[in-house]
C-alpha cells in the first residue's frame, strides 16, 4: 500500500475529506486515524490520542488493525467510512494487484441491511468530496461502489465463505460484539480470520468498530490484550463512552439512559462491557453429551416418549420440535426438528404431528405463543396441545444440572450446540435472572430441546408401544451432515 496522499492532508483538503469529520467535536477521531496511518501527531491531538487509547505515544508505523470499541452515537460509523473512503482513493495498490485484478473494501455486518448503512456513509462521503467524487465510476448499486481507481467498495454479510478469495486493500467490520451467525463455533473470530489472510498482500488496514457488550469474544479479547500502552504498536484500540467521541451528544439523552437502566446504559452510552451477561454454558460441556456423529433416534417400542415444541407465526423465528424419553438417570434427546421461516405454521403442525404419532405421543407441550392459533392446528391432528408450567429462563435453568452432570445425552445438531452455547444470563435491576439468546441470535432449537429435557426430568407417565411407518423411518433414519434438523 502506497499512501499517495497522508492522511492528514486529506482531512485538512476540502477537495478531499476536509469536509466529512471536521470541527473539534471530530479531533478524537482525526487524531486516531492520522495515528493509525502512522503519522506523527500535533500535541492537541496527542493528547486527544492519549485519552482514548491510553497510550502516550502515536506508533509512528501504521496499524494493521484498529479497533474502536466505542458507545452508541460515537461517531463510529462516519469515522470508518472515512477511513475506507481514504483507503480506496488515496492510496495506491497497484504494484500488489495482478493485472486487471480489482481490489475490495468490503464492509461487513450481522446483516445486509446493517452493513448497507455504513455502506451508505461511505458512499456520502466520496459524493460530497469535489475530488473524490470524480472517482466513482458509474452509478453506485445498492452494494457496490466502483472506483476508476482498481477497487470496489462493496457490502457483504459476516460470513467467512463470503470473503474467502478477494484480495482486500481494506476492510471496515461494523458492531462485531454483536455478530452471531448459527453453526459457528466463534463466529466473529472465524470471519475475522478468514479476512486477515485477504488484506495480508496488501497491507490494508482492518477497521473493526462496535459498541460493547458481554465480557467475551474478539471485541473484549481486543480491549483486554491490545488497549493501553502494553498493547501491540500495530494493533491499535480506541476505547471510551460515547461523549469522549462525540462532544455534541446531549448529555440529558445520557442521563435519561442511565435513569432507564444503568446497566445498559453503561454499555450503550459508557462504552464500558456489561457485568450482567454471562454465558450459559460452555462449548465442552455441551460436546460432552453428545455422540459424535448421531443425528436422530429412531423410535423404539416400549419406551414412553415425551415432546415440545416452539411455536412460531411463520415469518420470523423457526418452528421447533423436540422428542425425548428417560433411561433410569439419563434424560435422551431422540428427535430435534427445526422449520426456518418462511413457512406455513399449519403444514408445519401436520407434518410435526406425523412424527409424534410415530413416537406414539397424542400430547405436545409449548408455551402460550398465539394461544388457539396454535392449539387448534394441533387438535385437528388428534394431537393435544397442552402449555408448558415454566418459561423459557427455568426451562434452561433446568437443563443446566443434567448437562453439567452428564445426565443428558443430546444429538450432533450444530445448530442445537451452536444456540445453546450463545445464551446468555442476565441479571436485571431487580436482582431477578433471565436466560436467553444474544441480540440479533436465535434459539428456538434449543427451547424446544430444553423443554423436552425438563419434562423427562419430571416425567413418571406410563409406557407406550410404537411401531414405526417406513415413511416415517425412511424419512427421519440418519443420512450424516444433511439429516433431519
Amino acid at each position: 500500500m502506497k499512501q499517495v496522499i497522508s492522511m492528514r492532508e486529506a482531512l485538512a483538503d476540502p477537495r478531499l475529506l476536509g469536509g466529512a469529520i471536521p470541527g473539534r467535536s471530530w479531533l478524537p477521531w482525526r487524531s486516531v486515524m492520522i495515528a493509525a496511518l502512522g503519522e506523527a501527531l500535533t500535541d492537541e491531538e496527542r493528547e486527544a490520542f492519549h485519552a482514548v487509547t491510553g497510550r502516550e505515544q502515536e506508533p509512528l508505523e501504521r496499524a494493521e488493525e484498529l479497533w474502536g470499541v466505542v458507545g452508541r452515537r460515537g461517531g463510529k460509523t462516519r469515522s470508518a467510512a472515512t477511513l475506507g473512503a481514504y483507503l480506496s482513493t488515496c492510496c495506491d495498490f497497484t504494484d500488489v494487484l495482478a493485472p486487471g485484478e480489482r481490489g475490495v473494501l468490503p464492509i461487513l455486518a450481522a446483516s445486509t441491511a446493517q452493513a448497507g448503512r455504513a455502506f451508505m456513509h461511505v458512499r456520502s462521503v466520496l459524493e460530497h468530496s469535489p475530488a473524490l467524487s470524480e472517482m466513482i465510476d458509474g452509478e453506485p448499486t445498492a452494494d457496490t461502489i466502483r472506483l476508476t481507481a482498481p477497487v470496489d467498495i462493496v457490502v457483504r454479510p459476516a460470513n467467512f465463505r463470503t470473503i474467502r478469495g478477494i484480495t482486500a486493500v481494506g476492510a471496515i467490520c461494523d458492531e462485531v460484539a454483536f455478530w452471531m451467525i448459527e453453526g459457528t463455533v466463534n463466529p466473529d473470530a472465524e470471519i475475522l480470520n478468514a479476512l486477515r489472510p485477504a488484506l495480508a498482500t496488501t497491507e490494508g488496514l482492518l477497521a473493526v468498530i462496535s459498541s460493547p457488550y458481554a465480557k467475551r469474544g474478539e471485541v473484549y479479547g481486543a480491549v483486554r490484550q491490545h488497549y493501553g500502552p502494553k498493547g501491540d504498536p500495530r494493533i491499535l484500540v480506541a476505547k471510551g463512552p460515547s461523549k469522549a467521541f462525540n462532544s455534541t451528544l446531549p448529555q440529558r439523552v445520557i442521563d435519561r439512559a442511565f435513569e432507564r437502566d444503568a446497566a445498559a446504559a453503561a454499555s450503550e452510552y459508557g462504552g464500558e462491557f456489561r457485568d450482567d451477561i454471562a454465558g450459559f454454558v460452555t462449548r465442552e460441556v455441551v460436546e460432552a453429551c453428545i455422540p459424535p456423529g448421531l443425528k436422530v433416534r429412531p423410535p423404539i417400542s416400549g419406551l414412553d416418549y415425551v415432546a415440545f415444541v416452539d411455536p412460531s407465526g411463520g415469518l420470523n423465528d423457526a418452528m421447533t420440535l423436540a422428542i425425548a424419553h428417560r433411561e433410569g438417570d439419563l434424560s435422551i434427546l431422540d428427535l430435534a426438528i427445526e422449520r426456518k421461516p418462511p413457512m406455513s405454521p399449519e403444514a408445519v403442525v401436520e407434518d410435526f404431528c406425523g412424527v409424534l404419532k410415530a413416537y406414539g405421543i397424542s400430547k405436545v407441550t409449548g408455551d402460550r405463543y398465539g394461544g388457539e392459533f396454535v392449539r387448534e392446528p394441533f387438535r385437528k391432528q388428534g394431537v393435544t396441545y397442552e402449555l408448558a408450567e415454566k418459561v423459557r429462563s427455568e426451562l434452561y435453568r433446568d437443563l443446566l444440572p443434567a448437562l453439567n452432570s452428564g445426565q443428558a445425552e443430546l444429538l450432533d445438531l450444530p445448530v442445537l450446540i451452536n444456540q445453546l452455547v450463545s445464551l446468555e444470563r442476565r441479571v436485571a435491576r431487580s436482582g431477578r435472572e433471565s436466560i436467553d439468546h444474544p441480540p440479533n441470535g436465535h434459539d428456538d432449537l434449543a427451547n424446544a430441546v430444553a423443554g423436552a429435557i425438563s419434562m423427562v426430568r419430571a416425567h413418571q407417565g406410563f409406557t407406550v408401544m410404537v411401531h414405526l411407518p417406513a415413511r416415517i423411518r425412511d424419512r427421519y433414519r440418519p443420512r450424516g451432515e444433511g439429516a433431519a434438523a
